[in-house]
Formats: C-alpha cells, structure tokens, sequence
C-alpha cells in the first residue's frame, strides 16, 4: 500500500488567480514564474518535455481567447528531476522547486488529469501528456474540472446539469461489455422526480452554444467562459455552490488578477512561451544565525546549538552542502560568489531598520530565504523575505522545542519524499521533582528510517527508560551527550525502527525543571510513500475582523487519508495559546468532504502581531483509512455524441477500479509547523461579535410519506466555526462531530418548521 511506479507530472498553472506565497504572477496580460515539475521517479524520456511544451503553448493560446485577450502564458519553467542526464541546455533553478507545486505520485490506474490539494494546482500524468487514447477528454488545452448531476427546473422539468443550457443532447442510461453498449431512455425516478443516478447527457456533435469551458472542453465550438448572460444558475454544481451562482467570467474578472487588466489590443494571438529547463545540481543551504547579547537571555543560545545540531544531523537533505555564519548586528551580505538557487536560513531575535533596503538585492540574489523570527521583537520585514523568494517563515519561543519544531519546518525542497525528514512527536513539560512524563510514540510501517530521539533539560539530566515494541529497552547509557552542550542527549536507532509503539518514561532527578522529547524520522523506503502533513493558512497578514482559515492536508501521495484527528495549536508573540480542532467534513471553513484536507476558522485573536502555528496530527485505535477512490478529473469524458440523429459512442474511458474503496491503515502520529502570520488592528478588551454564522451548503431534502425531510449535515458545526455562538468558538475542543439539524415540513401545509429537531 502505497507504492506507486508511475508518478505525476504536475503543471502548476495557478489558473487565473495565483495563491499567496508562490511565484506565479500576471503582468502585461503574461503569466510569468510557471512552474511544471517531473516527479524523481519518472524514467527519463525526452518526449514528456517536448510533448509538455506543445501542450502548454496549446492551452495559453485557448486562454487568450478565452479570456478576451486578456491572459497567456509567457515565462514557463520545465523541473527536471536530479536523476535525469544532465545536458547543456539544462539552467540552474533559483526559486522554483517541488514544493512550490506540491508534486504528488500516482498508481498507473490514475491516469487522467486531475486537480488536488491545498493549493488546487493542475496533475498531469505521462500517460495522458503522451498517450493520444486520452483525447476522449478533449484537446489537452483545454482540460478543466468538471462535476455533473441532474437537477429539477422551477417548471417542474428535468434537465443535465450544464452551462449554458443552449448545450442540446439527449439522455440516456449506457450499459456496456467488452464488445458493445446498449441504449435505453432514462427512467424517473418516482420518489425523487429525477432521473435515475445512471442516467447521462450526450451532447449533439454540432453545437452552436460557445459556452461553458467549465462544462464540456471537448466540443469543437466551445471557447469561452460562461458570464452573466450565459450562466446557469440552477445547476447544483461547486461553482454555484462556492460562487453564490455567480458565473465563471464573473468570478474571474473579479480575481486580483483581473480586476485591473485590461485587453491586449491589437493582437488576435499571444505570443508564444517562453521555456527555460531547470536541473539542480546540489543542495546548498547556508545557516545565518544571530548571536548578539540578547541571545543570551532565557538560554537561546544554547537552545539554538542544540536545534541547528538537529536540523544538521536529522532534517536537512543527506547530500547536502551546508554552511555556516554567525552575526552580531550586521547580517551577512552577498560576495562575489552567486548564492542563486541556494537556501539561507535567517535566524534573529533582533531589530533591523535596513532590511527592506536590501529587498531588490534580495530579489535578484536567486536564494531561497527562510525566516525564523525569534521573540517579540525580531524585526518585522523579516516575513517578507521569506514572502518574496518563496521560504518558510516562523516564530518560535527560546524555548528548545519551539526551536527545533522551527527547524523540522525547514524540510526537503527537492521532490523525493524519502529524504523529507518527518517529525513523530515534539513534547514540552514542567515537572517537580521525581514527577515522570509517560506516553508513546507510534512508528508506523511507512516510515522507521534515520530515526532519532532528542531529548532536552533545563538543569540537570533526567532518568530515561525507552522501549521499542519488541521490549528492547533504551536508558541513560544507550544516549549520547554532546560535549558542547551538556542539556541534550539523543538516541538514533540504527537501520529501520521497529514499527509499532514506542514507550517512554523521563524521570526530573532535579528540583522543578523543564524536560523537551522531540522525534523525528525518514521513509522506511524510497518505493513506499509515508503519510505526511501539510499545512497552510490562506494569507501571511489577516484583517480583523476577518478569520484566519488553517488547512491542513493528510495524505499518503496523492491518496487522501481520512479518520484521522487534527489540531492546531496557534499561540501569540507573549505566549497566549489557542487550540483549534481541524475538521474534514464539508461544514464551515472546510469545502469538501473527505478530501483529506482538514480545515477551521481561527478567530480567537489575543493582541497585535505576529502568530506561529503548529499542527498535532493523530491516528488512534484504527480510526484512519486510506481513500483508495479515483481522484476527481479535472476533464469532463463524454461518452459520445449525437450526429445527425444517431448516437455514436467515443472509445470508453480506461477503467478505473477501487473508486469507493477505502482501506484501514494503523496508527500513526505526525507533528508540522505552519508558517506564522500577522495580525494587525485587534481591539483592547472584548472582541466585538462580527462573525456571522457559516453559510448553508449541504441542505438536502428528502420525501418521507406526506413530509419532507431537510438535513443541514454538520450546519451547527459549521456555525461553530464562526463563532455565531458567544462564547463557542473554533478554538472549543469537540471531541465528535455535531449531529445533523433535521427540520420537518408538512406538505400539504405553508412550509415551516415544525419544531423537530435531533
């Protein structure tokens, strides 16, 4: 479970509206700074980029048009994995790398296109850039998402789901063998008033309707948007659903992107792409940490030993070079050297009046710049830095777990999960003397390698007693102590660690004394994908009263990983912390169900400034499965058409078995930093109650004898989430979902409530 042979290949367009922190921007009517990237394990073949190239270019002149010449795409960057033949062609890449376009692997059985994840980026695979089987989809430049049911008009007719309505066909229920299909008239359903689930609309050949894009690419005369004029409305798609039944042109044109371009005049074609193939060479990363007199207050110097020690020896990519400089005021400047495609990793506790005169250096310099603000008054520019080139940014407390969760962050850029480092446990307790911290740590089957036990004191060392699940204990003498700094020991187990539960035991020998257990680990194996978490939050500096919104994506490649509990942990400059449950149900701030994807309003604003966000994930008690369904394609297939009267089927669309399939998996545990955030405006003293309740996106109805059933699932969760109840917000620990709000309507009455509620 989980080995993949056939991996994707991603085209990170940021379709029409780029997201914050990636490289993508429109400017003069041309994307620039896009990114496809080819997955480290995709054998070498030299078609994939040609083919890519043919296919890119196709799309950005279907978007000209189909944005009235307002789009295209101009500056493409081609990742080539570091295990292809380097040639001379080949540049250096600066900025761009797999985690700006969040690569995922695929199963041969996903072959078509599809759009996933936190950041909704574009997955190409190789059989469907190379394999001309998969045009049953429709020219490749012109691939979007599409979702199809069927729905009753006010006039009390049935209609497929489409836009614009002036897309004509008929419906009808296929049933195919090997061999051949057979037709039939769809049947109503007479409970419903619909038609029957497998009923589908095939569109007439000869269309004059140039709408939707969004709808059916694959017809020949469809080229444009939907807008206001064109939209249907009734349709119960996402985009009505999400968009307020606005029109996609509509929802366009009102993107930052759009919302100040006008068209390119005097063209009736963009120009072509510009390709530039990027192949990194090595990993170079230099550490730029502060040690000026305020570091010495409350041990951060020490603690900061002790984390960069960490992130050297555990976290940073084997086979990387890596540097190091100390500063006490002024921070280290470029040399003759090109630093281009090289990551720094800025550490200060300090105030810098002059970074933001060094942002065009910055800029042109071509590194990656990550940011870890230390205390309240590390100057505030420093989160632009990490903002313009692409970096992480945090904001630990001195203390050492807060430190090394700062550096864990700062993991593998280079597309192969087998050398991200994978943190299982970071835990942090005050104990009296002789008090004991007990608890475990879960190792699961997908990863074991390169496994390391950290633990930290303030005083004096504790009693350790560890054991593997085999009953192999580990003590004090099974840790080593660096001669450098007395307060850490660790413990790396050799070859793979055994999966299972991990017990530990720490003893405070000393009078009261802060004792830290941090555990971090690698993939058991280059061929089995481990379970990561990742996390975001939909902007680097909020406006109160707006919320923040926290995502957090689990996930086993491309596979969505369900059941399992997700928190966040947000905390302020001064130490105030909130904790926020995260929920993949489709209710609140979380869009989609069972995506994998685990979303939660935070509202819960304490002071000004800035925030840091850290994210437990836990599997327990064989709650956590494995989605083994078909990823949503971004491509509607048309099973044929109807020409001249007559109904001609397309070449059937490549089986994909397991669609509903969900497998258990074990227990597993996951610890990940989120990148801080900004928080400017927030009253003194109560906040003012400006959250509304969430809106109404899952109501459905259903008959039942001479009453219809209406069930808002999960809505008062939803309500949670905003904070519509005083006194309730996200921050609330809810151990079990809400149960549905069910309200009774008698039919042959007005419609109203009638009070039942469960």
């Amino acid at each position: 479970m989980g080995s993949f042979p056939n991996v994707i290949l991603i085209l990170a367009l940021g379709v029409l509206q780029a997201v914050e922190g990636s490289m993508i921007q429109l400017n003069d009517n041309g994307y620039d700074g896009i990114v496809i990237a080819i997955n480290p394990n995709v054998p070498e073949d030299e078609k994939l980029i040609q083919k890519a190239k043919e296919k890119v270019a196709e799309a950005s002149t279907f978007l000209f048009h189909a944005t009235s010449r307002r789009a295209y795409f101009r500056n493409v960057s081609i990742l080539i994995p570091m295990t292809w033949t380097s040639k001379p062609g080949y540049l250096t890449p600066t900025l761009e790398s797999y985690e700006h376009v969040r690569f995922v692997s695929s199963a041969h059985k996903f072959s078509h296109p599809f759009l996933k994840g936190i950041f909704l980026l574009i997955h190409l695979t190789p059989n469907f850039v190379l394999d001309d089987n998969w045009l049953i989809y429709g020219p490749r430049g012109k691939v979007f998402v599409h979702e199809w049911p069927c729905y009753i008009t006010s006039l009390n007719t049935i209609e497929a789901t489409r836009c614009s309505k002036d897309n004509t066909g008929v419906n009808r229920v296929l049933k195919c063998s090997i061999k051949s299909c057979a037709i039939r008239l769809c049947k109503i359903n007479r409970q419903t008033g619909m038609y029957e689930t497998k009923c589908q609309f095939i569109p007439e050949k000869s269309q004059n309707a140039k709408v939707s894009i969004m709808f059916m690419q694959s017809l020949d005369s469809v080229t444009e948007f939907c807008t206001a004029k064109t939209h249907n409305p009734d349709a119960p798609n996402l985009q009505n659903k999400m968009c307020d039944q606005r029109s996609m042109w509509e929802v366009i044109m009102d993107s930052e992107d759009f919302r100040n371009t006008s068209l390119r005049a005097g063209v009736n074609s963009p120009p072509s792409p510009t390709f530039s193939l990027l192949k990194a060479k090595e990993h170079v990363v230099c550490l730029v940490l502060d040690k000026s007199g305020s570091m010495s207050v409350n041990n951060r110097l020490s603690n900061l030993v002790e984390a960069a020690e960490l992130y050297l020896i555990q976290i940073v990519e084997i086979g990387s070079w890596v540097g190091m400089v100390t500063f006490d005021s002024d921070v280290i400047t470029q040399s003759n050297r090109s630093i281009s495609g090289s990551e720094i990793v800025l550490l200060t506790d300090g105030e810098d009046n002059e970074i933001s005169t060094r942002f065009e250096e910055v800029k042109q310099s071509g590194a990656v710049i990550h940011t870890i603000a230390l205390g309240p008054d590390a100057a505030r520019e420093l989160e632009k830095l990490s903002l313009m080139t692409g970096g992480y940014r945090v904001t630990p407390k001195e203390n050492m777990t807060d430190l090394i969760d700062a550096f864990s962050r700062i993991t593998s850029r280079s597309g192969d999960l087998s050398q991200k480092a994978i943190q299982l446990e970071s835990k942090s307790v005050m104990l009296n003397s002789k008090e004991w911290i007990n608890g475990t740590v879960t190792v699961d089957s997908t990863v074991g390698n390169d496994t390391f036990f950290v633990i930290t004191w303030t005083e004096s060392v504790p009693r350790i007693c560890h054991q593997d699940p085999k009953g192999k204990e580990y003590r004090n003498a099974d840790f080593s102590i660096n001669k450098l700094n007395s307060k850490a020991a660790h413990l790396r187990i050799p070859d793979t660690a055994e999966a299972g539960n991990w017990i530990y035991r720490l003893q405070n020998e000393h009078s009261l004394q802060t004792l830290t257990l941090t555990v971090t680990t690698r993939a058991k194996s280059p061929t089995v994908l481990p379970v990561i978490a990742t996390v975001h939050v939909n902007q680097s500096t909020g406006h109160f009263p707006s919320p923040m919104i926290v995502h957090v994506q689990v996930s086993q490649g491309f596979l969505p990983v369900l059941g399992a509990k997700v928190t966040a942990i947000i905390e302020t400059g001064h130490g105030s912390q909130e904790t926020l449950a995260l929920w993949d149900n489709g209710a609140g701030a979380d869009t989609v169900k069972n995506d994998g994807i685990h979303s939660g309003y935070f509202r819960s604003y304490q002071e000004n400034g800035r925030y840091s966000l850290k994210v437990l994930v836990q599997a327990r008690n064989n709650t956590a499965r494995l989605s083994m369904r078909s990823p949503q394609s971004c491509a509607m297939y048309v099973p044929g058409y109807v020409n001249h009267g007559e109904i001609v089927l397309n070449s059937p669309r490549p089986e994909v078995k397991d669609k509903e399939m969900e497998v258990k998996i074990e227990d597993f545990s996951r610890v990940t930093s989120g990148d801080s955030f900004i928080i400017p405006g927030v009253p003194s003293g109560p906040l003012p109650g400006k959250f509304p309740p969430a809106k109404i996106t899952d109501l459905k109805a259903k008959s039942q004898a001479d009453h219809i059933l209406l069930s808002l699932v999960n809505y008062l969760l939803g309500m949670l989430s905003s904070g519509f109840f005083p006194g309730v917000g996200p921050s609330r620990q809810i151990l079990q979902p809400l149960p549905s709000l069910r309200l009774w309507f008698n039919v042959s009455s007005q419609i109203h409530p009638s009070g039942m509620m469960q």
